[in-house]
């Protein structure tokens, strides 16, 4: 890990960095896929399929924010294909005393955006196959890790042959948490102290779902 690299102009020099740490994976050819994050996470697992000579694709995950402060997660989901896997936060519910249908109704929300997501950014194309595969999963940065918990999940399931997490930046805590759930993970910044994913980005501007379109078809063979 690289504790001070300065700050990234934006998501394409951030994936350069990453990639950089990630070389001796180019050799697995036409078995590497690199799963980006939807949305920030996707011209960051763009560059690094790129520098890498990956497939590219998306996976769709979604925080469970708390009512009236979204910033707290409460959980997330994530989905690969039909299959959608859940990864709660037990100690934040009870904080912030969730009853279990406010839960419910969070949980259904965010699943029909999820939902909207996969369709939008398919455009009717199949999900990548991941079984017997390594993957890569990138996202833009990790701040409390809920969501790439509920992705590792959901890639889990379907059986990929290795499987790595590697982001540009997150706080110490959250990545020694994450790398005991992969084969290898990769955090190339940790900043001391870790106060946003966006301090580590000059260009944070938030991606959209036309930019995600457009990333994938790029990679469509």
């Amino acid at each position: 890990m690289n504790l001070s690299p300065g700050r990234y102009a934006d998501r394409d020099e951030a994936g350069r960095a990453v990639a950089e740490q990630l070389r001796r994976y180019a050799r697995c050819g036409a078995d590497l896929l690199v799963l980006g994050l939807a949305r920030g996470g996707v011209p960051v697992a763009a560059t690094v399929a790129s520098e890498l000579g990956a497939s590219l694709d998306v996976l769709v995950v979604r925080k469970l924010g708390t009512p009236g402060r979204p910033e707290f997660a409460l959980g997330a989901i994530a989905a690969v294909g039909v299959e959608v896997e859940l990864v709660s936060d037990p100690a934040a519910l009870a904080q912030r005393r969730i009853p279990a249908e406010a839960f419910d109704a969070i949980y259904r929300r965010e699943l029909v955006e999820l939902r909207r997501r996969q369709a939008a950014y398919r455009d009717g194309r199949p999900a990548a196959p991941i079984a017997g595969r390594v993957v890569i999963m990138v996202d833009d940065g990790l701040a409390t890790g809920s969501t790439m918990r509920a992705a590792v999940a959901a890639v889990r399931r379907q059986q990929p042959l290795w499987l790595v997490v590697a982001v540009p930046v997150g706080p110490a805590q959250t990545c020694r948490e994450l790398s005991g759930q992969v084969e290898e993970f990769v955090c190339a910044w940790t900043p001391s102290p870790f106060r946003a994913v966006g301090q580590a980005y000059h260009d944070f501007f938030p991606t959209s779902d036309a930019q995600v379109r457009r990333i994938l078809a790029d990679f469509t063979p």
